[in-house]
């Protein structure tokens, strides 16, 4: 094994502000305003998904950059109103608008671009290809992109990075027609990641690589959103992980890793947990309890 064959490990939380992790995980005396602050002192990567729920402001995306320290990245989970009401189609306004909003500020803290696709939408060749050529691969792309935005920008738009970036995608579907050897050569293709995603044997999933990273998901293995992983739940993610970053064949594989269980503050816990198995068989875990 060498450095050059190996990839880098993220793991991290889905979100960050949630009061019942008050005592939990965050000391009791700390102030909401300074969660962000701690969590990202805790772990080196947050994925950011109230970006999902609404466009947000420019200034809330240079807050969270300067709350981060150095090294630190987001993972950026797209529109709802793109995924889900939209369903990808004639995208190109509403991409812009999304990217406008001050994503763009992340600047060397932006990690994976996150877009969840809901349970019911079956694949379409056409339309996914079409969406995947209209995502931007670097912040000139999207610097681009983001000036074709319309006035449906509550709290106004940025359209500079402060730094070049390249980009990375990932697809979460949720519909079964996803899974097939059609939508795994067009992800692999257009260099999507497709998310490994643990959701309690509600949604289907695969370990199937279709990029030079990897992006998983765990929403909890018994319950969804709720249940806490066990140790030995930990130890088979930790191998897995440790496969694609090290011994995959081929190339080298970044891994990123979000918990989403974040019902009973279980998530930063087995964040915590999960980093230190990593660790002990790559040296490559960047964060999580460090």
């Amino acid at each position: 094994m060498t450095r050059a064959s190996e990839g880098t490990v993220r793991i991290g939380i889905s979100g960050w502000d949630y009061p019942g992790w008050r005592g939990a995980f965050y000391p009791p005396e700390l102030p909401r305003r300074a969660w962000l602050r701690y969590a990202c002192r805790t772990f080196d990567s947050i994925e950011l998904n109230g970006t999902f729920y609404s466009l947000k402001s420019p200034d809330a995306f240079v807050r969270w950059r300067d709350e981060s320290p150095e090294g630190f990245v987001y993972a950026v989970k797209g529109s709802r109103f793109i995924t889900h009401n939209l369903k990808l189609r004639h995208a190109r306004t509403a991409l812009a608008n999304f990217f406008a909003s001050g994503v763009l500020a992340l600047g060397a803290r932006t990690g994976p671009f996150l877009w969840q696709l809901p349970a019911t939408y079956r694949f379409d060749h056409d339309r996914l290809a079409e969406f995947l050529d209209l995502l931007p691969r670097d912040s000139a792309d999207a610097e681009r992109l983001a000036r074709l935005h319309d006035d449906r920008l509550p709290h106004g738009a940025l359209l500079e990075s402060p730094e070049p970036v390249s980009y990375r995608h990932a697809l979460e579907p949720r519909h079964p027609s996803y899974f097939g050897d059609e939508a795994m050569w067009l992800l692999r293709d257009r260099r999507c990641a497709l998310v490994v995603a643990d959701t309690a044997g509600r949604f289907p999933t695969t370990a199937e690589l279709t990029a030079d990273f990897v992006y998983v998901r765990l929403h909890g293995s018994r319950a969804l959103y709720a249940s806490r992983y066990d140790d030995a739940e930990l130890d088979a993610w930790a191998e897995r992980i440790a496969w694609w970053a090290c011994d995959a064949p081929h190339m080298r594989h970044d891994v990123y890793a979000y918990f989403d269980n974040d019902a009973h503050a279980h998530a930063p816990h087995d964040a915590r947990r999960l980093a230190e198995r990593v660790r002990a068989v790559t040296p490559l875990v960047r964060g999580g309890g460090s």
